[in-house]
Order: C-alpha cells, then structure tokens, then sequence
C-alpha cells in the first residue's frame, strides 16, 4: 500500500501536464488494463489470507472455579 500512495501524486502530477495528459490518452486502455489487474491480485490477495478458527469454549459445569 506504501507503494500505491507514492504513486497517487506522480500520477495526478503526470495528468495535469500537457504532456501527461497526452501519454494516458495515448495509454489508456493499459493503465485501465493495469489497474484492473492489480485490483484482482488485491483482492485474491485478500481471500487468499487464511482464516483463523476461533478456539472452542470448554463447557460450563455450573461450579464456580476456586
């Protein structure tokens, strides 16, 4: 995510340019390509994440514990 947030400002930078703006036109179905793609590895990256049980609770007998 540290790397996404590095990227954000040069991007917006890059789209504000005269020669920016021609560069993502010129570009445009990749970086949309790009950017579907890494939202995928995000997501099954996510999913793939393995999900911890929780533990059983032993029975309650009703006694108090000394």
């Amino acid at each position: 995510m540290s790397r996404l947030k590095k990227l954000v400002p040069l991007i917006g930078s890059l789209l504000l340019s005269k020669g920016g703006r021609r560069v993502a036109g010129r570009h445009a179905g990749k970086l949309a390509l790009a950017t579907l793609a890494y939202e995928v590895w995000r997501n099954r990256r996510e999913v793939a994440k393995p999900k911890v049980a929780p533990q059983p609770r032993g029975r309650w007998s009703g006694r108090r514990p000394r």
